[in-house]
C-alpha cells in the first residue's frame, strides 16, 4: 500500500501540532520509515513544510518516494524539498518534530528511539504511529526508556499515534553505544554483527542454518564470482568466503539497516580483503552474466504482509545475473513450493536438502 490509515492519521496529528504551534513548519521536519514517500510529501504539500529530512531503510523506498514526489510536483510549494539521510546524528540533529512509522522489530523502534533522544531538541515532539494489530504495549516500554512522556491517541481507522516528548539524552546517548551488537556463533566460528533492523538480529534464522548444512557442496572452481543475495547480516556472505579462498564475493541487500549490519560482520570477521557489501534495489547493480554463483534465502513478506510474488521477481533477477551454467542455490519454507518458478525464470533444479520446515534447491541456469 502506497499510503494508508495510519500515515494519514499521522499526517493529521502533524497538522493538529502545527495549529498548536505554527513555528513548528519554520524548522525541518525529520520522517523515519516512511514507507512510499506518503509521510514526506504530504508534510510538504498539506503540512507547510518546506524542508525534510527522510531516512528510509529500504532502497525500493526510497526509489518510491522519489518516484511519487515526481508525479506529485505540481502539488508541491515551489522550493519545499526533501532528502535522504542514513540513520545518523545528522537526520535528527535539532529536530523539534519527528515523524515516524513503528516499525515491528522492537529493536529496530529502540535504536530510532535512542538516536532521537540523543541528538534531537528538547522539547522534540516525536509522532509514532501504526497499524493497530502491529502495535503492542512492549513499543510504548521501548519509547518510555528513551522519552518521558507517552501518549496514545484515540484509535482511529484501525491505527493509532504515539505522543512522546522529553528526550533522556543522557540515557538515549549511552544506549547508542550498543549498536551494532553482536554474538559469536561457535558451532560454524563466525561473529554476527547486527543493526536494530536487520532480520534475525545478531542470531542465524533456521533457514539460514539449512543452506549453511550444505554450503560445501557448492561448485568449488578458482575465481568464482559469488553474490550473496538478500545478504542481511552477512552470514552466508562470510561462510562462503572462507570455504572459497579464491572467490570474489558480493554481499547485496536492499535494507540500510542489513548492508551496515553485514559491513559489520565482514569487518570483524577479518574478511573485508574478499568481501564487498552493496545496496542495490535487487540485483539491478549487476551486470547479465556476470556470476557464477548467487545464495538465496528471499523474503517473503512485504512489510507486514505474507507476498511470495516478491520472491519470484528476485528469482527472474538471479536468472538474468548469472552466467550459462552458473548456480542458483534457494532455501525456502517447504509450503511455498518454488521448484516450478525456479525452472521456469532459471532453469533445471533439483532439492538438495529437505527438513520438516525448509527446502534447499540447486538451480543450474541454461
Amino acid at each position: 500500500m502506497a499510503v494508508d490509515a495510519a500515515d494519514r492519521l499521522l499526517l493529521r496529528e502533524l497538522s493538529d501540532a502545527i495549529s498548536s504551534d505554527p513555528s513548528l513548519t519554520e524548522t525541518t521536519l525529520t520522517v523515519i520509515g516512511d514507507t512510499h514517500g506518503a509521510l514526506t510529501l504530504g508534510a510538504l504539500a498539506e503540512c507547510g513544510f518546506t524542508n525534510v529530512k527522510v531516512h528510509q531503510d529500504a532502497l525500493s523506498g526510497e526509489r518510491a518516494l522519489l518516484n511519487n514526489a515526481a508525479e506529485l510536483a505540481a502539488a508541491i510549494p515551489t522550493g519545499a524539498t526533501f532528502e535522504h539521510f542514513a540513520l545518523s546524528e545528522e537526520l535528527v540533529q535539532g529536530a523539534r518534530v519527528v515523524v515516524l512509522r513503528l516499525p515491528r522489530a522492537l529493536e529496530q523502534l529502540d535504536q530510532w528511539a535512542a538516536l532521537i533522544a540523543a541528538y534531537a531538541s528538547s522539547d522534540v515532539l516525536v509522532l509514532a504511529g501504526g497499524r493497530i494489530k502491529h502495535m503492542t504495549l512492549s513499543m510504548n516500554e521501548v519509547l518510555a526508556r528513551y522519552f518521558d512522556t507517552v501518549e496514545a491517541s484515540l484509535a482511529e481507522q484501525k491505527s493509532r499515534v504515539l505522543r512522546v516528548r522529553g528526550p533522556k539524552e543522557e540515557i538515549a546517548r549511552k544506549a547508542l553505544g550498543n549498536w551494532p551488537r553482536s554474538e559469536h556463533h561457535a558451532d560454524i566460528d563466525l561473529t554476527v554483527c547486527a543493526q536494530g533492523g536487520a532480520f534475525a538480529g545478531t542470531s542465524i534464522d533456521i533457514g539460514t542454518y539449512d543452506l549453511l548444512a550444505v554450503l560445501d557442496r557448492v561448485s568449488g572452481q578458482q575465481g568464482m564470482r559469488i553474490i550473496d543475495f538478500g545478504c542481511g547480516t552477512g552470514v552466508l556472505a562470510a561462510q562462503i568466503a572462507k570455504l572459497r579462498p579464491s572467490a570474489t564475493v558480493i554481499a547485496s541487500d536492499q535494507s540500510a539497516a542489513a548492508v551496515e549490519s553485514a559491513k559489520a560482520t565482514i569487518e570483524t570477521n577479518a574478511l573485508s580483503d574478499r568481501v564487498s557489501v552493496v545496496r542495490d534495489d535487487g540485483l539491478s547493480a549487476q551486470p547479465d552474466a556476470s556470476a557464477d554463483l548467487i545464495l538465496f534465502n528471499p523474503p517473503f513478506h512485504s512489510g507486514a504482509a505474507v507476498h511470495a510474488g516478491t520472491s519470484l521477481r528476485l528469482f527472474a533477477e538471479a536468472g538474468r545475473v548469472l552466467k550459462p551454467g552458473g548456480e542458483l542455490w534457494v532455501v525456502a519454507n517447504r509450503h511455498l513450493s518454488y521448484k516450478p518458478a525456479l525452472r521456469n525464470l532459471v532453469g533445471e533444479t533439483r532439492e538438495v536438502r529437505r527438513t520438516p520446515k525448509f527446502t534447499v534447491t540447486r538451480s543450474i541456469k541454461a
